[in-house]
């Protein structure tokens, strides 16, 4: 296959929302490139100059950007796989209302409980609690049932959205000296994260434990 004609995502382990799109990819059998961020290549310039950022999915010479827009797309096109959003019109919706939800406000807000400190940090650490107290809540609406056994054949783009922005916690919880998921305050979210972190695939893809804060 011509080099343009490949299929390439663009992006570094430090970030949580190219290990996202990653994940995706390797779900699906697409290949993946690592970039070096502390060195940008001529490739990365010349496909995002806006942002100079990554991910980056590169389609035969056409380039997109943003994790979760590189996400809709991949499951619109591949159809190998597991298909990531939900058939139903309601559900697409509202699953990707919490993605967002999910992808940015609470992951924004414990990236700045990590970089804050004194009472800065305690707003933060209470605004994650918050919201992770109304994604609880959620929970029981998504999974009426409760929670489904997960396994890579049914994982769908919220359960990628968990996993990326949850998936280090433990890590975070050491550096921080604080419980993020608590199995008694947020009990779905644990029992949800936990099948997750148990995916084969998963845990290849995530990143050593002394790299996950």
């Amino acid at each position: 296959m011509a080099e343009e004609n490949k299929v390439r995502l663009h992006g570094a382990w430090v970030s949580p929302f190219v290990r996202l799109v990653k994940l995706a990819l390797e779900i699906k059998g697409i290949e993946y490139v690592e970039e070096d961020l502390k060195n940008k290549s001529s490739v990365l310039l010349k496909y995002n100059p806006i942002y100079k950022e990554v991910p980056i999915l590169v389609v035969n010479g056409i380039p997109l950007v943003e994790s979760l827009v590189i996400l809709k797309y991949i499951d619109e096109t591949w159809n190998n796989g597991p298909r990531f959003p939900l058939e139903d019109p309601y559900k697409k919706a509202q699953i990707r209302f919490w993605c967002s939800f999910v992808h940015k406000q609470v992951s924004e807000t414990m990236v700045l409980v990590l970089k804050s400190v004194g009472e800065a940090q305690a707003k933060a650490v209470k605004e994650v609690f918050e919201r992770l107290s109304t994604l609880e809540e959620e929970i029981k609406n998504i999974f009426p049932q409760g929670i489904q056994v997960i396994d890579q054949k049914n994982v769908g783009l919220l359960d990628l959205v968990i996993v990326y922005t949850f998936g280090s916690y433990k890590a975070r919880e050491e550096f921080l000296g604080l419980k993020l998921i608590d199995p008694e305050k947020t009990p779905l979210l644990f029992s949800w994260l936990s099948a997750l972190l148990e995916l084969p695939v998963v845990k290849e893809a995530l990143p050593p434990h002394e790299k996950g804060a």
